[in-house]
């Protein structure tokens, strides 16, 4: 089930990929790329245990076997493997599936990928993620991924302070439709901070979501 974003609680698979170009300080999802310890949780994850190599055949052999109508492809960092997911999604998209990439907007997707009708659901890191300016925001990817139909963006904020942050990355690069999401891995701080963001969201005109699978599962991991 996807849980955050404009396709909240649609029936999905997820395909998530290893290694980021990013370190956020806060991620849910350290065991894809920390293998140093440098985040929240300190704990340094061991890529042979957590990592498998799969052929496209196999993947899609997976996916398939869902049978859902959405696939959701995460990480990491999806698009440092793009050109190693165009035939996947040429495929996926050939059964009739829909599907979504979710990006920290570092970088600009290939036409190839493109071409395929995926959606990016886009995440600029803001400066509580813990990196620095120069590598979180690439202007150019941000104004690329912005002129491509259906695309969305989806910022992870903590208070209002961070809503002036957003708004200036939504001016300078046209990050737009906006979707202003709850920093948070337990119920208790998405809870806590959503109270806190969301009059201010609705007053900007932008969208609010929550991180339902949160809600429900709390921090265990999925199967």
């Amino acid at each position: 089930m996807q849980g955050e974003g404009p396709s909240t609680g649609q029936h999905c698979a997820f395909l998530r990929l290893g290694g980021c170009n990013l370190s956020c300080r806060w991620c849910d999802t350290p065991y894809t790329w920390d293998w140093t310890g440098i985040g929240d949780s300190g704990i340094a994850y061991d890529p042979r245990r957590e990592l498998t190599a799969m052929d496209t055949g196999n993947v899609l052999e997976k996916l398939l076997a869902y049978d859902v109508p959405m696939i959701v492809i995460s990480g990491g960092e999806p698009l440092n493997q793009q050109a190693r997911l165009v035939p996947l999604v040429s495929e996926l998209r050939a059964a009739g599936k829909r599907v979504e990439v979710e990006t920290n907007g570092t970088i600009a997707p290939d036409a190839a990928i493109v071409s395929t009708g995926v959606r990016f659901n886009v995440s600029p890191k803001l400066a509580h993620s813990g990196d620095p300016f120069e590598r979180r925001v690439v202007p150019e990817a941000l104004r690329a991924l912005a002129r491509i139909p259906g695309t969305a963006f989806k910022f992870v904020c903590r208070d209002e302070g961070d809503l002036d942050e957003v708004a200036s990355m939504v001016d300078e690069h046209g990050c737009s439709p906006v979707w202003i999401m709850p920093e948070g891995r337990t119920t208790r701080e998405v809870q806590s901070h959503l109270g806190t963001l969301a009059d201010a969201v609705v007053a900007r005109g932008w969208n609010v979501t929550s991180r339902l699978h949160i809600t429900i599962w709390g921090e265990r991991r999925g199967v």
